[in-house]
């Protein structure tokens, strides 16, 4: 299970609009990055046959079955502040993450 909650909803609708995207957005997770493994953030047309598809308040999610070993149990936040604003990964499987928050390792 992965949660996105009501402000990246938000968000993540805001930008749909703004780039004219009709599907949803992919959420995955690529070898690479500073600890390892990084997070794949895109929009995609429709699901692949084999994805998980999650619904949040008709904002759909895709997760491929791979992607989802390392991601079941996170939550997707939008964070506001002085310093930095922009999507914020909680995830249970990260042992380490790196400073800017885009890879981890498992």
């Amino acid at each position: 299970m992965i949660t996105v909650t009501p402000k990246a909803v938000s968000k993540i609708r805001e930008q749909f609009a703004k780039h004219g995207v009709q599907g949803g957005l992919r959420l995955g997770v690529l070898g690479g990055g500073c600890s390892g493994l990084s997070y794949l953030f895109k929009f995609d047309v429709k699901p692949r046959p084999t994805d998980q598809v999650y619904d949040f308040d008709d904002v759909k999610i895709f997760v491929d079955p791979k992607s989802l070993i390392y991601l079941d149990g996170m939550t997707l936040d939008w964070k506001d502040s002085l310093v930095h604003s922009g999507f914020e990964f909680d995830n249970p499987h990260a042992k380490k993450n790196c400073g800017c928050g885009t890879s981890f390792s498992a």
